[in-house]
């Protein structure tokens, strides 16, 4: 018999439900254990206001406990007939409880109750993608300075402009990964307040102890006004999705920049030969797919935020099951960028460079600054060096003196690279996880 918290004494059209519910069921499986977590620190603060007694609660925490426990087994269904993760777990605990298990649902909605799976779950899948950001960051700025004395030739318009080296080229992506970090962390920021509390919108006329259930889930404060926890529906995904798409946008580039150098025609850096491809008839293929799929993914991934602007932008205030389907766009985005980072760090860790480069004459226009540079230093005009080694390079005549000498901040000989350390161990100080790790533990009686 199918069970739904909101049925009456009529059935609804069969073809009507299966089309309202859609990928719903699906979706909630990746909620299951974040509705159990939200479900304890309500029933807790059910209990401190008297709907329920200390002996039903404890009864109602330990099925709990045994179903999040089934929920990191991976073991949690959604049963044939059931609507949704809160009716599943519902079920399980009458099953178990009989009345008491009903009693779980007062002075909460559906609505204020995904709010808080949805934010539960956000916040702990941040955290897994800043781990995954700091691994890559950590086999970039490791390979800057492996190769910081080695020069490439960095390009403007793709042709062929000055010095570069392989130091800068990684750490470039290493710095891009730090801005990328502060786009994450104002997303959890906005991410961990608490909704618990809003119920369908409106608040309740139970005397409900919203700062109670704030600090027992370690949100950081609440969505104070209940009006707007529910307008956060949406708005919350999006924020977090443009954090996803800026970080995806590093990727996707560093992933071009991989496969363009892999290149016969650049042979600047050699990717481990198990992370590439071969032809069906041409034996001397090495494909770069990983990167290409990378590459595509995290461009797929840049689309999102404008998925679900669309689907939510022009909704007025209150819910709106329009919003429900955010989630199949939103809710895999993270698996997504998990693997795109977790593949992206390994292949750079195995990557080689070429040393010899700039043995080819092909780049040694590429000096041509640092010898105009050379002669304005010792008097010349600017303007009548440029010219001058212009003249040279046209009648076959520079030669350049690739013994190059930098020293200011973020060039070739001073990379800056602990001062980019420093900013990233700065901005990941600034999640706080081990709050957030300390109240859950405390909650599940860890």
């Amino acid at each position: 018999m199918a069970q739904k918290l909101w049925e009456k004494n009529y059935e609804i059209n069969s073809e009507i439900e299966r089309f309202t519910v859609g990928r719903d069921r699906e979706m909630d499986l990746y909620l299951a254990k974040y509705d159990v977590l939200g479900s304890m620190a309500h029933i807790t603060m059910l209990q401190s206001i008297g709907l329920l007694t200390a002996d039903e609660l404890a009864q109602l925490l330990d099925e709990l406990k045994n179903i999040y426990a089934v929920c990191e087994r991976g073991e949690f269904v959604i049963e044939d007939g059931i609507e949704d993760v809160h009716s599943q777990v519902e079920l399980m605990l009458t099953r178990r409880l009989g009345d008491t298990g009903k009693k779980i649902h007062s002075g909460r909605s559906r609505n204020d109750q995904v709010l808080v799976d949805l934010k539960l779950f956000i916040r702990n899948e941040l955290r897994e993608v800043a781990e995954g950001v700091k691994v890559l960051f950590d086999e970039l700025i490791a390979k800057s300075n492996q190769y910081k004395d080695i020069l490439m030739p960095g390009y403007t318009h793709l042709q062929v402009a000055m010095p570069s080296s392989f130091g800068l080229w990684f750490g470039a992506y290493a710095e891009s990964l730090c801005d990328d970090m502060l786009f994450l962390q104002a997303a959890y920021r906005m991410t961990n307040r608490n909704p618990l509390g809003s119920a369908a919108g409106y608040g309740s006329s139970f005397p409900l102890n919203r700062q109670m259930t704030t600090d027992l889930l370690g949100f950081d404060s609440m969505d104070y006004n209940v009006v707007y926890a529910q307008m956060g529906r949406g708005k919350t995904e999006r924020n977090v999705a443009f954090a996803i798409a800026t970080i995806a946008g590093t990727l996707s580039k560093l992933a071009f920049d991989a496969c363009l150098f892999n290149s016969q025609n650049f042979s600047f850096v050699r990717l481990p030969k198990e992370c590439t491809t071969g032809s069906s008839i041409m034996p001397h293929k090495k494909n770069p797919d990983v990167f290409e799929l990378i590459r595509a993914k995290s461009n797929k991934l840049q689309a999102l935020p404008q998925q679900i602007t669309l689907i939510m932008n022009n909704l007025p205030v209150g819910y709106f099951r329009d919003l429900q389907i955010i989630k199949e766009v939103f809710l895999p985005a993270f698996g997504e960028l998990k693997d795109c980072l977790q593949m992206t760090a390994y292949i750079i860790n195995q990557m080689k460079v070429n040393e010899q480069i700039l043995d080819n004459p092909m780049y040694d226009p590429m000096f041509s600054v640092e010898e105009v540079n050379r002669l304005a230093a010792a008097g010349m005009p600017f303007r009548d060096a440029y010219k001058k080694v212009g003249l040279d390079i046209e009648a076959g005549q520079f030669t350049p003196d690739k013994h190059i000498h930098h020293t200011h901040e973020g060039s070739i000989g001073n990379l800056q690279n602990d001062r980019i350390e420093a900013l990233m161990a700065q901005t990941l100080n600034g999640f706080h996880f081990d709050r957030v790790a300390e109240a859950e533990h405390k909650l599940l009686g860890r």
